[in-house]
């Protein structure tokens, strides 16, 4: 079972594999129709959640949902137009030397505000990049629309991710995810990008109105060499 409940909206997870190399995953569900006509697609460095066929582009469905970097192994992976902003902020911490606090993540997603729908679904988004020596940051953050963005910086265990979702579980009432009581936790024994993808995609099973809520699922882990990222979709 999903961690956060039969619906967690979109969810997200930093952390490691049990043999110790970073990893991602992201998982994307929907209740209507129109949310669950999509899917993700490889392209360039990045993952786009775009639409199913000729449906017109909706910003707030239709996003950059991970953006990846071979040459210095940063990824940012998110539910929105943030994933893109995040990206260029780490990487130009990384390039000058910086220490990537989570600070900056916080003013970008209060910039960016919850989304303008009906249940003000917040942003999310997770980063990991590098610290001193090399050594891999874990960041995940999330802005809800009633309190300030709130960001962490994640010391995972080998074989847990930690993340966060868009909402706390209920189909029927879908309600902000409640940073105030920890990050979700996922348990991961596999070692390639595309049994993460599946593991997520799987333990996510529900169903709304009869209909499998499940869109699709992103796994990634990084080789290593500490650059390489293996990225993998799960489709419904």
């Amino acid at each position: 079972m999903n961690p956060n409940g039969p619906y967690p909206g979109r969810q997200l997870f930093v952390g490691l594999t049990l043999s110790g190399s970073p990893a991602v995953a992201y998982l994307v569900t929907g209740r209507s129709p129109a949310s669950r006509e999509r899917k993700a697609t490889p392209l360039d460095n990045g993952i786009i959640i775009g639409p199913i066929g000729n449906q017109p582009y909706d910003p707030l469905r239709h996003y950059t949902g991970v953006k990846y970097d071979n040459s210095n192994g940063i990824i940012t992976v998110s539910n929105g137009i943030q994933t893109e902003a995040l990206f260029e902020t780490y990487k130009l911490l990384f390039n000058t030397n910086s220490l990537p606090s989570k600070d900056f993540m916080e003013k970008i997603l209060d910039g960016a505000q919850a989304e303008p729908d009906s249940l003000h679904t917040p942003r999310i988004v997770g980063v990991v990049t590098n610290g001193s020596e090399g050594k891999p940051v874990f960041i995940v953050g999330i802005k809800r629309h009633d309190v300030p963005a709130q960001a962490f910086i994640v010391e995972p265990k080998p074989g847990i991710l930690y993340g966060v979702s868009t909402y706390k579980g209920s189909l029927e009432n879908p309600e902000s995810f409640d940073m105030f009581v920890g990050l979700a936790k996922m348990e991961f024994k596999g070692k390639t990008a595309i049994e993460l993808a599946e593991s997520l995609f799987e333990i996510s099973k529900a169903s709304y109105n009869g209909d499998d809520i499940r869109v699709c699922a992103v796994g990634g882990i990084r080789s290593d060499d500490k650059h390489t990222w293996q990225i993998a979709t799960r489709n419904r």
